[in-house]
């Protein structure tokens, strides 16, 4: 009997072919160097306007960027990566507008807040900020790890706008005992429960209160697209993607840690000290994720380029969780040399930092071009993967390659 192929079992099969294709063109220091060579993209559906998006998964939609489409210092909409960890919610334009906000728990007094109360009571604020999934590179763990298996592109920094978060939680009146926060939004869990969280996470006060943190109605100018979090969302630049949570409806203050939906086990969170890739490691040797980690990409050119100068010029971004970068530096050589890059500051606090660089090759032939960043604190991105059981952080250094024939 011949099995009947769905649209999601189509879309895991490619997406494992294309896997193995874009893991079998890249390498881990000091293991084997091997050649890279592009591969295409699996397109996501036009509906979401993502079609030039790579998809990793159907249910729940995630899909990630291809590094050449990431060039732009903000990023557009329609190129700005898809995180989801449940099913969207299937909102009427009436549920839309009426949208509330509550804050809770540890606080002197409970708030309930429509949009335009918002925007009345507070004052609205627009930044450019960083986002990027924890699990970014887990493609390149070896051995694997479970999860989606991003390669470079889930990461992107758009224009939000909306209220502070500190200036919505002081409103309520933060109690001295206040340690953590929950936040809570209308995603629908993957088992169609819709009294279990699809997930839930918090950050600590310290971060909570960060003036650079916003609870945000829109993004590049326009309102949100349902696909980002539409009609209020939470964003925590700095941070694991996770903790800026989208479909905002709660915002709960604790005075202990959050043990909402994928706050407890192994979820966001890495081993206390490092592990042998593949060893197991026990929950309560387990720390959650806060700032991320030293990590640059090279948006221009796009792998594969072939070239017909000596000169060409490179650029991209670099950026290190809640730390500006200090350095950029480039190698043509496979590490032995590093020259370093013009380096532009941020548009903002959380905005990732520009870099370029005109790079003259010696003579033609095959070259890689590298990306090392280094943070205001001294620490650059390393040659190789510290492999955890999950598949977070991974900030090894980008590299692309060219073909420069004269």
């Amino acid at each position: 009997m011949k099995r009947k192929i769905t649209r999601r079992g189509f879309i895991k099969k490619h997406s494992q072919i294309m896997l193995s294709v874009s893991l079998a063109s890249y390498f881990s220091i000091p293991m084997n160097v091997i050649p890279l060579y592009a591969n295409d993209a699996i397109k996501i559906d036009n509906i979401h306007k993502k079609n030039d998006l790579t998809i990793l998964n159907d249910r729940p939609i995630n899909a990630e960027t291809p590094p050449h489409l990431l060039n732009d210092s903000v990023t557009p909409t329609n190129r700005h990566f898809v995180r989801n960890n449940g099913i969207m919610p299937n909102l009427t334009s009436n549920e839309v507008n009426n949208w509330t906000l509550k804050i809770e728990g540890n606080v002197h007094k409970e708030k309930l807040y429509t949009i335009k109360d918002l925007k009345e009571n507070f004052e609205v604020i627009s930044k450019v900020l960083q986002l990027e999934c924890g699990g970014n590179g887990r493609a390149f763990f070896s051995p694997p790890t479970p999860g989606n298996q991003w390669t470079y592109g889930a990461i992107s920094c758009s224009e939000w706008t909306g209220v502070r978060l500190l200036d919505v939680l002081k409103a309520s009146g933060i109690k001295d005992t206040s340690i953590y926060t929950g936040h809570y939004g209308a995603d629908i869990h993957l088992s169609g429960n819709e009294n279990k969280d699809a997930i839930s996470r918090g950050v600590p006060i310290k971060k909570a209160l960060d003036v650079n943190n916003i609870i945000a109605f829109s993004m590049n100018g326009k309102n949100i697209p349902k696909i980002h979090g539409s009609p209020l969302r939470l964003i925590c630049p700095g941070w694991p993607g996770s903790t800026s949570q989208k479909w905002l409806t709660k915002i709960k203050v604790l005075d202990h840690v959050h043990d909402g939906t994928k706050m407890t086990g192994k979820s966001y969170k890495i081993p206390k000290y490092s592990t042998k890739p593949g060893n197991k490691v026990s929950d309560s040797d387990f720390k959650i994720i806060e700032s991320m980690p030293v990590k640059s990409l090279i948006t221009f050119p796009k792998t594969g380029l072939t070239h017909y100068s000596l000169k060409l010029n490179v650029n991209g971004h670099a950026w290190a969780g809640d730390k500006n970068i200090k350095k950029l530096e480039i190698s043509i050589d496979y590490g032995v040399t590093w020259i370093e890059a013009n380096l532009f500051n941020p548009i903002n606090k959380y905005a990732w930092q520009d870099w370029n660089i005109e790079i003259i090759f010696p003579s033609k032939g095959y070259y890689e071009i590298w990306s090392k960043a280094t943070d205001e604190d001294n620490i650059s991105q390393p040659y190789d993967i510290n492999w955890n059981p999950k598949g977070y952080l991974n900030n090894t250094i980008h590299r692309i390659h060219t073909v420069i024939n004269v």
